[in-house]
């Protein structure tokens, strides 16, 4: 309105309000698309395979098979630990059965070999085995939070046992 009590329009209010009838709509796009521009910002900051957040080392996604890389992401960090920190899980044992199966500790579960050439030859079985997953998450906590790996294996012991049979002497 101007001064008189008429109403004025400009060009560009006319043109915006034949593309965007409603003025609610126009805000609707715009935060839509500032929204995803945000999330977008965030997601390449917080995405990374570095250490940084671990005390130990992880192996990349990159060295992953299809199925592991498709898995849920407690899957993936386990299948990540499982290769870069084979000296903690083959001193862990499982406790889901697995020892039925020929697995001689949690390390197993993830990894059924490594060639000469240091090629790793990935087991399916923690894919869908939760108890395998939740003894490697555990592991990879009471690391972070300066635990020895004997004191990891007695929190192992302690806390898995009720599920079955250990495959670790």
């Amino acid at each position: 309105m101007n001064f008189i009590g008429f109403h004025t329009e400009t060009t560009s209010t006319r043109l915006l309000g034949l593309v965007f009838p409603e003025r609610r709509s126009f805000l609707k796009i715009t935060l839509s698309i500032l929204l995803v521009a945000f999330s977008g910002v965030l997601a390449g900051c917080s995405a990374s395979n570095t250490t940084d957040e671990h005390s130990f080392p992880m192996a990349s996604m990159h060295e992953m098979p299809a199925d592991v890389q498709s898995a849920p992401v407690t899957v993936q960090q386990a299948y990540q630990f499982a290769v870069a920190n084979p000296e903690v899980l083959q001193q862990l044992p499982c406790y889901c059965g697995c020892g039925a199966v020929g697995h001689k500790s949690n390390y197993a579960c993830y990894i059924s070999g490594v060639d000469e050439s240091g090629a790793v030859a990935f087991d399916a079985h923690a894919l869908g085995c939760s108890i395998c997953v939740d003894i490697t998450q555990d592991a990879m906590r009471l690391l972070d939070q300066g635990k020895s790996v004997p004191e990891i294996r007695a929190y192992v012991d302690d806390t898995y046992a009720k599920f079955g049979p250990s495959n670790m002497p």
